[in-house]
């Protein structure tokens, strides 16, 4: 039986070496730490990860290595987006075969397609691939994905069996659930946009892949706990703390180095982006850095990273996860 999309699913930053080479050692420990630090699953090659900025070969090892360090300890949603279909298909199918347990696969970019268009991309991809799909909607980046073309992937499609959705309209959120969860009740919804991640698991989201899980695991994972526990009003005193940590990394910077800063303050260097930044943007960056360090200081839970080769003792995990679930929410209940 297929692992459930639900949690909180990591669009993992790629870690770069000196010269702007994957840094397969440290990608490999940084897997470590997000499953020991509770993360629900993996997102390799998502926005977060900039798919975009790396060679298909790129991609594809990404997986290999994530797939590999894993070791079937949470589930894989792969970004699998190429340029055309055809590339599409092959990414689904080798991921499907290296073991994730779904793709996600980002709506036409470049070209802004209506969406008859996006159907029949979606249609194409759907009825090759030996994977189940993920659809990903994304607005600012690519064509959008509207409720009918979903609700009618969903009739026609079996193999397609969620959407990501990183627009942080709640109003559409809740109409696709509405269309979609009558027909097919074994669709998932997960939110892309961290700062309604509660209101959309109030809404009926099973879960999210949402970028501040790769800096603050801990809080991301608690937020999710609480929703599922029922405990709306500890969720929505969590989601406060998550929203500042968020605005301050997605909107100060070039997406997404303010999470790469983030990530740094954890003990987690992962090196420069492709992205060139100008000498305003580095001391913007070096701005940003210091103040999220000082917002992250106010949490218990921020400590230096583990060593690298540091081993996971099987079957500890659920126990690490849980004490620091327990000190997340011990430190907030004056809030």
């Amino acid at each position: 039986m297929n692992q459930p999309l639900s949690g909180i699913f990591t669009p993992n930053i790629t870690p770069l070496d000196a010269r702007g080479r994957l840094d397969e050692d440290k990608l490999r420990a940084y897997v470590d730490w997000l499953i020991e630090r509770g993360v629900h699953g993996l997102y390799p090659n998502g926005s977060t990860g900039e798919f975009v900025r790396f060679t298909p070969e790129e991609r594809r090892r990404v997986i290999e290595v994530v797939v590999d360090q894993t070791r079937g300890r949470v589930p894989i949603l792969a970004g699998a987006a190429e340029a055309n279909v055809a590339e599409t298909i092959r990414a689904c199918d080798l991921y499907g075969s290296l073991g994730c347990r779904a793709v996600a696969i980002v709506a036409p970019f470049y070209y802004r397609l209506a969406p008859d268009g996006v159907f029949a991309y979606f249609k194409e991809i759907a009825d090759q691939v030996s994977i189940d799909v993920t659809l990903y909607n994304i607005p600012a980046f690519a064509s959008p994905i509207d409720v009918a073309t979903v609700k009618r992937l969903a009739q026609e499609c079996p193999r397609v069996v969620g959407i990501k959705d990183s627009s942080g309209d709640i109003p559409h959120m809740m109409r696709m659930i509405s269309e979609v969860r009558p027909i097919r009740k074994d669709f998932f919804f997960l939110t892309g946009w961290d700062a309604s991640l509660v209101p959309m698991l109030m809404v009926g989201c099973d879960g999210g892949t949402n970028a501040t899980s790769g800096v603050v695991p801990e809080l991301t994972r608690a937020i999710y706990e609480a929703c599922k526990a029922g405990q709306w009003e500890r969720a929505m005193q969590l989601q406060y703390r998550l929203l500042p940590l968020f605005d301050a990394m997605i909107a100060t910077l070039e997406f997404p180095e303010g999470f790469r800063r983030g990530a740094r303050i954890r003990g987690w260097d992962l090196g420069q982006s492709r992205q060139p930044l100008s000498p305003q943007q580095s001391s913007a960056a070096e701005a940003t850095q210091r103040k999220l360090q000082e917002m992250l200081a106010g949490f218990d839970f921020v400590q230096s990273r583990p060593s690298p080769n540091r081993e996971i003792a099987p079957g500890a995990s659920d126990e690490v996860i849980n004490r620091i679930v327990h000190e997340v929410l011990s430190q907030l209940k004056t809030l």
